[in-house]
């Protein structure tokens, strides 16, 4: 099904730029002008309030709220949902001249312009607004959040009557009235005011999360503050004598924050400045685009887009505090509610890997944190060990769904891959020894309890599973459960032997710790050995489970285009007694594992199981650009490419207004390392096999690869790779072995890769 793109905003490398406001385009462009720091998000909207369709989303990482579930009689439903919620509007300032109130749903306005400046985290919107009674004022919003000092968030609103003296009302508030989903869960605990401050404090209702927001003001213009307390907010009422071509402006520095913190002294406000903290975050911005820039030359669209989502993913997320994870829309909307899936192993953590080390371990840190909650689930569905939730915020399973939430194991293997992919590349063996290893055991014991053997007694496997593809319910050995629980049990005791070989008293207090029996490792190599792995020996091509190659056939490209989304509009049953594909299963652990398998048995299963995928999950075109490109198909490749890095930057979906695909954002972006790159990460060694699409010129990417930073540039015949940043690296390029230096290496592109 053909995808159209929703062009809205201008085409520009380093900006993202709105002109000309569309009412109806509103909550799409809230999403795209989100800002976030890690620590907090907000979404674009806009300060002085909005009467058309809008959602004011202002987000702190971990800050939750929870909703209970019907009671159920069955063991292992999920009781509760956990979401991220909707928390104060630090940003509310409501503008009004001779008692009108600026909307910009109603307000007469020209010369609008709204740009996102990717090179500073910078957002500005200005315009001039033409009142009732034809006075124009020009107005300028300028909103960002330093990526170092993460609690802080800055303001400025600057106002110049253009036709007119006279007085100008903001009121400048902190408001702890937004709703989520229609409901309030906040309840105002403090509130103080004084001169040029204001500062309020509330609790949610459910899981007593407690978040302060505090504003010191600064002042140009004659102006007169008045205090006012209004239901769940506190704000500063000011006057400004406004004259005729003179500029006047309100600064807010805003100190926000949550948890025990928030319960203790703010920070100071005072002696901070807009243009220190500016320079502050576009200098972090700067260091950051140093190491993780992509450039495309010839194609615009793309090079504005894979920087917007580089752009995003780290204001999502870049490893300043352990023990977060990343959503599935990021701090940019309630969709998922804020929830983790297992994206973040299997799609986010390369981006880190390969960008930000420490971010990548911190990830995996969120999931030794939640460790207990995942053995508490495991116990929940009968098994020993730990059982990952599939969907989660805080470590508890989030999903009522039983056909997802009981059935998928991805969530366990993606953590034990994750484990393997971050200690492979990092070489960081302490973590192993003091995180990963008590990860892989608990895994491992959920994985000897969850399968079962065969009725001869001589195979083993997962009955009644569901796989990536969730179009296929309640089926037996699903391929890549059976193929991923094999890889964790054989890399959990490579682990455990290299453990007990280098150092026997560490491995001795591990053991004792978890109470490893004699006969558990014993009994995973067993359960390894005779794992069931179906694949036809003539064709090649894997089963996606026992029976699927039976299933009826539906011809995707024949469903009308009326019918999706297909949740919408096909029953669950209707959905499940098929061969089509929601997104690569077979096809999914040929990427994580690419080097396991060899050419032909590639090309095999991605002739037989392409045809059969409908994309329903935004994760699904990438797998299949990746993959495509590695076999040669460059026309499939960039078929599925063309949409990647501007999904949400074009709506392709039509669903932007939600929040970004965060997790997708990252897909795009191993879509050209990966993909068009053909880095292989897999392997014994990094390896790279460049192809470039017809309609560009160049493109480079850069890599940090055991401490140094790897420059590809890649053109139509060659390809020039050397360091960046650092000394030496050992690299494979097109099968030849290269040991880099800070000196560019010109290698003529293989007939076979062009």
């Amino acid at each position: 099904m053909a995808k159209i793109a929703d062009k809205y905003f201008a085409v520009d490398p380093w900006k993202v730029i709105e002109r000309d406001f569309d009412p109806s385009y509103a909550q799409v462009a809230e999403s795209i002008f989100s800002l976030g720091n890690e620590y907090m998000g907000v979404r674009g909207y806009f300060e002085e309030g909005f009467s058309g369709r809008s959602l004011i989303g202002s987000y702190f990482n971990g800050v939750y709220e929870r909703v209970y579930f019907p009671p159920s009689g069955y063991k292992g439903i999920a009781g509760f949902n956990e979401f991220m919620v909707n928390s104060v509007n630090w940003l509310a300032a409501a503008i009004s001249v001779d008692g009108e109130r600026l909307d910009l749903n109603t307000a007469k306005i020209r010369d609008y312009e709204r740009v996102l400046d990717m090179r500073s985290g910078l957002l500005t919107r200005s315009f001039i607004w033409e009142t009732a009674s034809g006075k124009q004022l020009e107005l300028r919003f300028e909103r960002f959040l330093p990526m170092s000092q993460m609690k802080i968030g800055v303001q400025r609103i600057s106002a110049k009557p253009l036709n007119f003296d006279g007085d100008i009302e903001i009121c400048m508030e902190a408001d702890f009235g937004t709703v989520h989903n229609g409901k309030a869960f906040w309840e105002v605990a403090e509130r103080t005011s004084e001169a040029q401050y204001i500062e309020i404090a509330a609790e949610s209702t459910i899981t007593h999360q407690y978040v302060r927001s505090a504003c010191r003001f600064a002042y140009s213009g004659t102006c007169e503050e008045t205090d006012y307390q209004p239901d769940k907010k506190i704000g500063k009422k000011l006057v400004f004598a406004g004259r005729k071509g003179e500029t006047l402006s309100v600064l807010r520095f805003a100190e926000n924050t949550h948890g025990q913190e928030a319960k203790g002294a703010i920070g100071s406000l005072e002696n901070l400045s807009f243009d220190a903290l500016l320079a502050e975050t576009t200098e972090w911005w700067k260091n950051t685009w140093d190491a993780a820039d992509i450039k495309i030359e010839g194609d615009d669209e793309n090079q504005q887009g894979i920087r917007f989502c580089i752009f995003q993913m780290l204001q999502t997320y870049h490893g300043a505090q352990p023990g977060n994870n990343i959503g599935a829309k990021g701090l940019t909307g309630e969709a998922y509610g804020g929830n983790a899936f297992w994206d973040t192993e299997t799609y986010c953590l390369p981006f880190f890997i390969f960008n930000q080390m420490e971010a990548a371990k911190n990830l995996l840190l969120f999931r030794y944190r939640t460790l207990p909650k995942a053995k508490e689930r495991a116990a929940a569905l009968d098994c020993k060990g730990a059982f990952y939730p599939i969907s989660t915020i805080s470590g508890y399973e989030g999903c009522n769904l039983w056909q997802h939430a009981s059935l998928q194991l991805q969530a366990s293997t993606a953590v034990a891959y994750g484990i393997w992919f971050y200690e492979k590349m990092s070489a960081d063996t302490e973590f192993l020894w003091d995180y990963g290893a008590e990860m892989l055991v608990e895994v491992c014991r959920m994985l000897a309890t969850r399968g079962d053997w065969s009725a001869d007694g001589k195979s083993y496997g997962y009955f009644c599973v569901m796989g990536p593809d969730e179009f296929q319910m309640m089926v037996n050995h699903n391929c890549y459960t059976n193929l991923m629980g094999k890889f964790t049990f054989s890399y959990a005791e490579r682990v455990l032997c290299a453990l007990e070989k280098a150092d026997p008293e560490r491995y001795q207090s591990l053991a004792e710790k978890l109470g490893i029996a004699a006969e558990e490792r014993p009994d995973w190599k067993r359960k390894a050995d005779a794992m069931v792995i179906l694949q036809d020996k003539e064709t090649g091509i894997f089963e996606q489970h026992d029976g699927f190659f039976k299933l009826p056939h539906v011809d995707v490209d024949k469903i009308p285009v009326e019918e999706f989304p297909l949740y919408h509009h096909w029953s669950y049953d209707h959905l499940y007694r098929n061969d089509m594909i929601k997104q690569p299963d077979v096809l999914m652990f040929m990427l994580l594992l690419n080097s396991f398998f060899t050419a032909e048995e590639l090309k095999a299963n991605y002739e037989y199981y392409e045809p059969k995928c409908i994309h329903e999950s935004s994760l699904s075109p990438s797998v299949h650009s990746i993959l495509a490109a590695q076999l040669g198909k460059k026309e499939k490749a960039y078929s599925f490419f063309q949409f990647a890095t501007r999904m949400d930057l074009d709506n392709y979906n039509r669903n932007s207004n939600e929040g970004l695909h965060t997790t997708s954002i990252a897909a795009a972006w191993m879509n050209i390392v990966y993909g068009f790159g053909g880095m292989r990460s897999d392997g014994e060694i990094l390896s790279f096999h460049p192809t470039i699409p017809d309609s560009w010129e160049g493109y480079s990417f850069r890599v940090t690869y055991h401490g140094a930073i790897i420059q590809v540039e890649v053109q139509k015949e060659a390809i020039r790779i050397g360091l960046h940043h650092g000394e030496a690296a050992r690299v494979s390029v097109y099968g030849e072995i290269y040991d880099l230096t800070p000196e560019m290496q010109e290698i003529e592109i293989p007939t076979v890769w062009r």
